[in-house]
C-alpha cells in the first residue's frame, strides 16, 4: 500500500515538472560506430530546456531510437539549468558576448515590441528562457552545439543591478538612476535648443 502511495507521488511529481518546463528540439544527428560486423547507427539530439521564466540548460543525448536520444537530452537538459536575470521580465540587462570553442555570439538588450532577432539555435534557447525583446547575432561556428553553449556561456555573464550594487556596497536606486539619466541626456539636450 505505501509503495503504491509513493508511485503515485512520482507520478505527480513527473506531471508537475512535465508542466513546468518547456523543451525544444535543436539539433539530431545521425552517427555511425563502425564495429567489427559492420557500421552500428545510432541517434544524437541536442535538446534545450526551459522555464519561460528565466531558467534554461541544454542537454546531449544519443541512443539507438530518436524518441530516446530525446529523453535521454532532456533529463541532462534538467540537470544542468541555470539561472539568469532577466529586466522586466522580457530583454537582458547589459549586451554581453559569449564563446565556446569556434563558436562566438554576440546578445545585445533590446527595446519593447523588438521581438527575437535570432537565429536557429540561439532563438531556441531564448524561447526556452522566456526572452521577449533581444538581438543576437552568431559571429563563429554555425555548429548548433558550439552555439548553444557560447550562448550560455553569454548569458551565465549576465548580473542583476541587484547584485551590482551588494558587490560594490551600493543602492540599487542609485544604479538604476544612472541607467535612465544616461538614457534621458538626449532629451535634455534637446529641450534645451
Amino acid at each position: 500500500m505505501a509503495r503504491a502511495n509513493e508511485n503515485k507521488g512520482r507520478k505527480r511529481r513527473n506531471e508537475e515538472e512535465r508542466d513546468e518546463f518547456i523543451d525544444k528540439l535543436v539539433f539530431i544527428n545521425r552517427v555511425a560506430a563502425t564495429v567489427k560486423g559492420g557500421r552500428r547507427m545510432s541517434f544524437a539530439a541536442l535538446v534545450v530546456v526551459g522555464d519561460q521564466n528565466g531558467r534554461v540548460g541544454y542537454g546531449h543525448g544519443k541512443a539507438r531510437e530518436v524518441p530516446e536520444a530525446i529523453r535521454k537530452a532532456t533529463e541532462v537538459a534538467k540537470k544542468t539549468l541555470i539561472r539568469v536575470p532577466l529586466r522586466e521580465g522580457r530583454t537582458l540587462h547589459h549586451d554581453s558576448k559569449g564563446r565556446h570553442g569556434s563558436g562566438k555570439v554576440l546578445l545585445r538588450a533590446a527595446p519593447p515590441g523588438i521581438g527575437i532577432i535570432a537565429g536557429g539555435p540561439m532563438r531556441a534557447v531564448f524561447e526556452c528562457l522566456g526572452v521577449q525583446d533581444i538581438v543576437a547575432k552568431s559571429q563563429g561556428s554555425s555548429n548548433p552545439y558550439n552555439m548553444v553553449q557560447a550562448t550560455l556561456n553569454a548569458l551565465r555573464e549576465q548580473n542583476s543591478p541587484r547584485g551590482v550594487a551588494a558587490k560594490r556596497g551600493k543602492k540599487v536606486s542609485d544604479l538604476v538612476a544612472r541607467r535612465q539619466d544616461g538614457a534621458s541626456a538626449p532629451d535634455a539636450i534637446n529641450s534645451e535648443a
